[in-house]
């Protein structure tokens, strides 16, 4: 009975690890409003794949429901968010 049990969990934790693996979330990008290169970038880019962008709401969305399974932001991405533009003035 315990051989059944340890194979049992052995198969499980093989199917569990095995599984497919999803890419990683994207970052975010300081740059509001895209222009030049960056912004044909972005284009050829799916929409899921493209960085998170402030105040950029329906994008950010989309990937949120793709990773996350949820359009709500986490109170790190309201951060993220606050964080940028200030970040980009001071450089």
């Amino acid at each position: 009975m315990k051989n059944l049990l340890l194979i049992g969990c052995a198969l499980l934790t093989t199917c569990v690890i095995s599984g497919e693996v999803e890419a990683a979330e994207p970052g975010w990008s300081p740059v509001i409003v895209a222009t030049g290169d960056y912004r044909q970038q972005l284009e050829k880019t799916p929409i899921a794949s493209r960085p998170y962008r402030p105040f950029h709401f329906y994008g950010n969305t989309v990937r949120r429901m793709h990773y996350r399974g949820t359009p709500l932001p986490a109170p790190r991405d309201l951060i993220t968010t606050g964080l940028f533009p200030l970040m980009a003035r001071t450089r």
